[in-house]
């Protein structure tokens, strides 16, 4: 059986590294969404303004899938991609790190910029509640009236979660279910007469 669970944060965690007067603060989020990215970063744009740097890195999807790392300024591949590889290492998904750089006055170097943000990042992580999420499926389907005893019966029995259900002539139903028990969901369903998935 595969697995249909993944690792994220539950909260907001922070971190912070200083190196040779530099100060890396580090923010860990949950985000389930791209969506949810870009007033993250404008919001830490907005509030450390007076910074030299705001680096991030996000990985989304129960799979990891979608990721990017950013070095905003800084040497090609110093800053985002070892914070990236730091919610790799610790085995998570939809969170986005930001590491904000106050400089100091003294060069790290591309060896302890890496150093630093990866560290930072550490920081930001390992103060975060790590919690276990089950990738989910949603179905909606539509049936008559009469048989909406046989479907509330099903969804009693089968462990999902009602989203949105309409009861009229014609009823309509949205169902939230963990992936691994999808398919038994559909079997059930497909069971119930005049039953169509939308």
């Amino acid at each position: 059986m595969q697995t249909d669970t993944y690792q994220t944060i539950k909260n907001i965690s922070e971190g912070l590294y200083k190196e040779k007067g530099s100060k890396f603060l580090a923010f860990a989020h949950p985000v389930q969404t791209l969506t949810e990215v870009k007033p993250i970063l404008d919001h830490y744009r907005k509030i450390y303004h007076d910074a030299r740097h705001v680096c991030y890195a996000y990985v989304l999807g129960p799979e990891g899938d979608e990721f990017r790392a950013n070095d905003d300024g800084e040497p090609s591949g110093t800053a985002g991609r070892p914070i990236h590889g730091q919610i790799q290492s610790f085995g998570l998904t939809n969170v986005l790190v930001v590491v904000i750089r106050y400089f100091g006055g003294i060069l790290l170097g591309t060896g302890g910029l890496v150093v630093a943000y990866k560290a930072a990042t550490v920081e930001a992580l390992s103060a975060a509640e790590i919690i276990e999420k089950t990738v989910d499926l949603e179905f909606t389907f539509r049936f008559e009236f009469p048989f909406m005893n046989d479907v509330m019966k099903l969804v009693k029995t089968l462990d999902v979660q009602v989203l949105e259900q309409n009861f009229e002539m014609d009823c309509t139903m949205t169902l939230r279910i963990r992936k691994n028990d999808a398919e038994r969901l559909e079997v059930a369903l497909s069971k119930v007469e005049t039953l169509t998935f939308i």
